[in-house]
C-alpha cells in the first residue's frame, strides 16, 4: 500500500467522519464511545481492500452503523452495573463537535432517552432516517434487511418517540424557563418551583454512585419541588452558572470555583418542565465543563 493510497484513504475518511460520529453518537448516547467507534472504523478502512469499494461513504456509514449495533448490545450489559439512572453523555453542539447532521434531529436528551428503549435495529433505522434522511432502500442495505421491514422499523420507532413525548417548546421559552428554574431552585422557592412543573415532572440524577447524588428518580410536581428546595440552602452556595448549547438546547454548567458540580438540562413542553436532568458523573461532563 503506497503513501498516496493511504493519503487518499485519509482524505475520503475525513470527509465522512462528521457523519460517522453523528450516527455513532445518536446510536450510543455517548460521545466517548462514539469517538472510539469512529477510530475503529478508520483502522478497518486502512486495512480494507479499498479497490473493491464502489461507494466509500456508503461503505463507511454501513461499517459504523453495524459496529454501533454490536456496541449497543454490549453497552446494555455494561449499564446493568451502573449505579442509579443512566443519562446520555452531553455534547456541546455550539462547537459542533463532528455531529455531522444535516438536521439537529435525534440529538435532544429527551429523544436519546426514548431511543434507549428501542431495539438496536429500530434505533439505527430511526437515526439514519430522521437525522440523516437516508432513503429506505439504503437503510435496508446497511441493516441487511428489506425496504418494507425498514419502513416498519422506522414507523415503530417514530410512534414510540412521538407517543411518549409531548411537543417541545421554542428555544427561547426553554432557555427562559431554565433561568427561572435556577433562580427558584437557588432560593428554595417551593411554590415557585411547583408552578414551573408539569404534573408528572421527573427529576433524574446521573452520578453512577457519586456521593450525595440521588440514585432514584423523583416524580410528581409537589415531590420534586420539595426535593429541590430541601438542598437549596447548602448546595447552591458559591455556585456560578454558565449557559451552553448542549445537544441542541440551552443547558447550564454549574461550577463552584474550579469544580464542575453538574450539567443541568430541562425537557420542557407547553405544560411546563417535564424532566429535570442532573448530569453529575464527572467522566460524562468532563468534555463540556
Amino acid at each position: 500500500m503506497g503513501l498516496g493510497d493511504l493519503n487518499e484513504a485519509a482524505r475520503v475518511f475525513t470527509e465522512v467522519r462528521p457523519r460517522l460520529f453523528g450516527i455513532a453518537y445518536r446510536m450510543l448516547g455517548s460521545a466517548t464511545e462514539a469517538e472510539d467507534l469512529v477510530q475503529d472504523v478508520w483502522v478497518r478502512w486502512q486495512t480494507y481492500d479499498r479497490d473493491t469499494v464502489e461507494n466509500p461513504g456508503a461503505f463507511l456509514a454501513t461499517t459504523a452503523t453495524r459496529l454501533a449495533i454490536n456496541n449497543l448490545q454490549s453497552a446494555r450489559v455494561r449499564r446493568e452495573t451502573y449505579v442509579g439512572p443512566w443519562l446520555p453523555e452531553p455534547v456541546d453542539t455550539s462547537a459542533d463537535p463532528y455531529l455531522g447532521a444535516e438536521t439537529g434531529n435525534a440529538l435532544e436528551f429527551a429523544v436519546l432517552m426514548l431511543l434507549e428503549k428501542l431495539t438496536p435495529n429500530e434505533r439505527a433505522a430511526y437515526v439514519l432516517r430522521e437525522a440523516f434522511d437516508y432513503p429506505y432502500g439504503n437503510i435496508a442495505d446497511i441493516l441487511g434487511s428489506n425496504e418494507p421491514a425498514v419502513r416498519q422499523l422506522v414507523s415503530r420507532a417514530r410512534k414510540h418517540v412521538t407517543g411518549e413525548r409531548k411537543a417541545p417548546v421554542s428555544t427561547t421559552a426553554q432557555r427562559e424557563l431554565l433561568a427561572t428554574f435556577i433562580t427558584a431552585a437557588r432560593n428554595g422557592d417551593m411554590q415557585g418551583l411547583e408552578k414551573l412543573f408539569a404534573a408528572e415532572v421527573a427529576s433524574i440524577s446521573d452520578g453512577n454512585g457519586a456521593r450525595q447524588v440521588s440514585r432514584r428518580a423523583v416524580v410528581g410536581a409537589a415531590r420534586v419541588a420539595k426535593y429541590i428546595a430541601a438542598f437549596s440552602a447548602w448546595w447552591w452556595d458559591g455556585v456560578e452558572v454558565r449557559y451552553i448549547t448542549m445537544n441542541g438546547q440551552t443547558s447550564a454548567v454549574l461550577h463552584r470555583g474550579p469544580d464542575t458540580l453538574a450539567v443541568l438540562a430541562l425537557d420542557v413542553s407547553a405544560d411546563g418542565i417535564e424532566q429535570v436532568l442532573w448530569l453529575m458523573n464527572p467522566q460524562k461532563i468532563a468534555a463540556v465543563s
